[in-house]
């Protein structure tokens, strides 16, 4: 599997390739509800296209409802990646298109991910997130390879920024674990950050049982990938794409409830996944 920065939005290639599951085609909207305490947030909108990616709305500093839609693909994801003081947009992107860009830990020189988020057709994803001030680029992926678009937008500073409501609980991403509660409730603010020093991703899958969610981590500890398919009971659900040390998605759990494998399926620089480091644990999701 490739790792590259251009291919870092959460991918149903990923999850149904390693999890040899061919019936993984279409991804879960577990997560696209916002909680009613953040109607007053600024709502910041991408919508993308075949050719093209726009970003409009309250581009201020502060918490922010990203709203995205998609219309006319297949797989499409959006990327928000925040330039460093002094880096261009264009010296990032000749970075996605060089060598060194398959390393999508190499970015940080440039900038961070701080939203990565799936957008199937006529569907819409909402999450909120805190933008710094600052340069950004915006990503359009579809598929494999680099991105389909991009755009360069502004984050302006603001006086009274708005803040995020305190979410009913906080699941993080560490090198190279979970931490946080394994049981998660249908309606509940839930804040999924990465405190790694690497990119991370949080996705899980519905499995049959507690009994078959055990054996699905078993399987992907050691590497066994093929056999987690068969225990699998329905499409994965996306709680955040990979982004960088500190970034974070804030979401209103809707996925049905059951028992789920949380996992992050980035590698290593020697082709490890990241799930035989002992980043899969069983969590349950209920009303």
């Amino acid at each position: 599997m490739s790792y590259r920065l251009s291919s870092l939005t959460w991918s149903r290639r990923i999850v149904s390739t390693v999890l040899a599951a061919g019936t993984l085609l279409a991804c879960a909207a577990g997560l696209t509800t916002i909680s009613a305490r953040a109607a007053a947030l600024p709502i910041v909108s991408i919508a993308t296209t075949p050719s093209s990616i726009t970003v409009g709305g309250a581009l201020q500093a502060g918490g922010v409802n990203v709203v995205s839609t998609s219309t006319g693909t297949k797989e499409a994801g959006t990327l928000l990646f925040l330039l460093k003081p002094g880096v261009s947009a264009a010296e990032f992107l000749a970075f996605l298109s060089s060598k060194a860009g398959q390393d999508p830990n190499k970015a940080v020189k440039y900038g961070s991910v701080v939203f990565n988020a799936e957008t199937p057709t006529g569907k819409k994803s909402e999450v909120q997130i805190t933008l710094a001030p600052g340069q950004y680029v915006a990503l359009k992926i579809e598929g494999e390879g680099a991105p389909k678009a991009h755009a360069i937008f502004a984050v302006a500073a603001t006086a009274s920024p708005a803040v995020l409501p305190t979410p009913d609980a906080i699941e993080k991403t560490i090198d190279f674990g979970f931490k946080g509660p394994k049981t998660l409730h249908v309606g509940e603010l839930v804040r999924f950050e990465n405190e790694g020093f690497v990119i991370h991703m949080d996705v899980a899958f519905p499995t049959k049982s507690r009994a078959a969610a055990k054996k699905a981590v078993k399987a992907l500890a050691s590497g066994n990938e093929k056999g987690v398919g068969k225990l699998v009971a329905g499409p994965p659900v996306s709680f955040a794409g990979p982004l960088s040390t500190g970034a974070y998605h804030q979401e209103t759990i809707t996925a049905k409830p059951g028992w789920y494998v949380q996992a992050c399926f980035m590698e290593t620089q020697d082709g490890r996944s990241h799930t035989r480091l002992g980043m899969e644990r069983v969590v349950k999701i209920t009303k």
